[in-house]
């Protein structure tokens, strides 16, 4: 075989595929990138994808021994996928003759991976590609204006890989509006302290985004005390449509029109009102169903989220800016009805262009933008919307879930990145095949396979999927899993409980009563005659009350209201 290359095709070939017989083990193996040169095409791509090996001369007696020392005679052979090659017009094209058998097989040079698989010219250093030393880059503008998801199962390593996407993003100056279910990102601020070595690999250096980096909270500050400002709704002149759309489930039609006469009635009196107003005008309704919209309008109330001195969505989204929406403490209800007014909001400014361009990113999507016949919420909607439309007013969306089978397809389908990380669900596994392009069966096998920090990254502006070696952060990771020995070892015991104190006896509290003088008449404690008539006097047997008939019916409807 000639010096350098490492393997040989033979038997049946075809266009897209070739086995061959390799030569040089040490340089070929599942994944890798193979060259040949073509009769018309010139050098072209391929990929082994499947790798085996063979002895014919060991025998059973000695494998039942385990002594096999000469290794020279065994036989691997891989089956490797054509990619193809790039025209003069830049164009890919794979071979229209087949290869031919004692064709001699190269390791793949790096120009041309990167000219094929389409990694030329890019933006972003998401990471290596696997196996190799190459640098993964994507274009800043067309995953922001496209749309991106990150799915993987849980401790895969999404929201690490998220972050390292949104730390290239803060470099290049995009706007982004980051929704935080688990505090997560503020991490952002903090400088990485990792091996220096694991950096240089990479080509990054540590670095805080402090000064970029703003956290908001819609709790109490009390409940986030880390949050640098709070976060608060409009909650002047509230309509229907924004009461209701907080609790869906829970307003029937006779609630509704008590909630409409209410509002009707404020708008004719002033110009403006707020909630409290609306809740008093209810109470004068005088249908008992009142009680159950009154009990929902303080529900809303107590969360504080409402504010004559709103938020200005023209604070959130800067050039350079990152915001992010800390959802500790905060129901989930409330949580639904906070995106769905504030993706509103943002993507009516984005369009009258009162807000630069840049990127919403939603982690634990599957919670905002469920599929149908998983549950419902109030911001499906407008996620949607800003999926199919957002790219036309430069708003782009990413989207982040560990449960691909759980978000709305109509979000999903809209990403024109997606970055696959581990997944082994088997209803997950089939939503990324049957909603992504470029997946197949055999993505789906890689998938499950996949080791932590190892992504599969499907791209329209990259020919197929590629696995990256995800980057090292520059800023600290904020979603580390609770280490739960540790935590126990170093916790302080619990103070005794209050049973623990010993309570005196009425004998040691008599003792404890200086005597009073022979002239004047002892007094006599209350609680010695409570105690003598404890033990004087048995309670008397009584048998357990029971409301008349239908006076618990009576009485919950009188309480909490109720007819149509």
């Amino acid at each position: 075989m000639v010096r350098g290359s490492v393997g040989v095709i033979f038997g049946e070939t075809g266009t897209l595929d070739f086995k061959m017989l390799v030569s040089d083990s040490t340089a070929v193996h599942r994944g890798a990138y193979v060259k040949a040169w073509h009769e018309t095409d010139g050098w072209v791509l391929a990929q082994v994808m499947n790798i085996t090996r063979s002895s014919d001369s060991f025998t059973i007696e000695e494998a039942k021994a385990g002594q096999r020392k000469d290794k020279s005679d065994d036989r691997i052979v891989a089956e490797a996928i054509v990619i193809g090659t790039r025209d003069n017009d830049g164009m890919l094209r794979s071979p229209v003759i087949p290869f031919s058998p004692g064709d001699l097989i190269y390791v793949a040079d790096e120009g041309l991976i990167r000219s094929v698989l389409g990694l030329v010219g890019k933006d972003m250093n998401i990471g290596m590609l696997e196996g190799t030393g190459i640098k993964v880059q994507l274009s800043v503008n067309s995953l922001v204006q496209k749309h991106c998801s990150i799915l993987a199962k849980t401790g895969s390593g999404k929201s690490y890989t998220a972050a390292v996407i949104l730390e290239e993003l803060i470099d290049r100056d995009i706007p982004l509006l980051i929704i935080d279910p688990h505090s997560e990102y503020a991490s952002l601020k903090t400088e990485a302290t990792d091996d220096q070595e694991v950096f240089k690999k990479y080509g990054v250096t540590p670095k805080s985004y402090a000064d970029r980096v703003k956290v908001y909270t819609p709790a109490n500050r009390a409940i986030n005390p880390d949050a640098d400002e709070v976060f608060r709704l409009n909650g002047m002149n509230l309509t229907v449509k924004d009461l209701t759309s907080i609790f869906p489930d829970n307003f029937s039609t006779t609630h509704t029109g008590i909630l409409y006469e209410a509002i009707q009635s404020l708008r004719a009196e002033m110009e403006t009102y707020t909630i409290d107003d609306i809740i008093f005008a209810v109470s004068n309704d005088k249908s008992k169903a009142k009680w159950t919209v009154i009990n929902m309008l303080e529900t809303i109330k107590e969360t504080d989220i409402l504010s004559p001195n709103p938020t200005p969505i023209e604070a959130l989204v800067q050039k350079g800016k990152v915001a992010i929406l800390d959802f500790k403490g905060v129901p989930p209800d409330i949580q639904s009805m906070i995106v769905a007014q504030l993706c509103s909001n943002l993507f009516e400014a984005r369009k009258l262009d009162k807000v630069p361009p840049g990127m919403l990113v939603v982690e634990e999507a599957h919670n905002y933008a469920p599929e149908k016949g998983f549950s419902k919420t109030v911001s499906t909607d407008i996620l949607r919307t800003i999926a199919s439309e957002g790219r036309k007013f430069g708003l782009g969306m990413m989207v982040i879930s560990q449960r691909p089978a759980r978000i709305d397809k109509n979000v999903l389908s809209q990403c024109g990145t997606q970055i696959i990380m581990k997944v082994t669900n088997p209803n997950d596994l089939k939503a990324i095949s049957k909603g992504l392009e470029g997946v197949n069966s055999y993505v789906e096998d890689e998938l499950m396979r996949l080791p932590p920090g190892v992504a599969m990254l499907v791209s329209t502006e990259i020919e197929r999927p590629v696995l990256v070696d995800i980057r090292i952060r520059r800023s600290k990771h904020g979603g580390e899993s609770v280490n739960v020995l540790k935590a126990a070892q170093t916790m302080s015991p619990p103070p005794p409980p209050p049973s623990a104190t010993k309570i005196p006896t009425v004998e040691e509290s008599r003792a404890q009563i200086p005597e009073t003088p022979a002239a004047q008449p002892p007094v006599v404690e209350t609680a010695d005659v409570e105690e003598e008539t404890v033990k004087k006097t048995p309670p008397p047997k009584r048998k357990p009350s029971r409301p008349p008939k239908n006076e618990g019916g009576k009485l919950f409807t009188k309480i909490f209201g109720g007819g149509k």
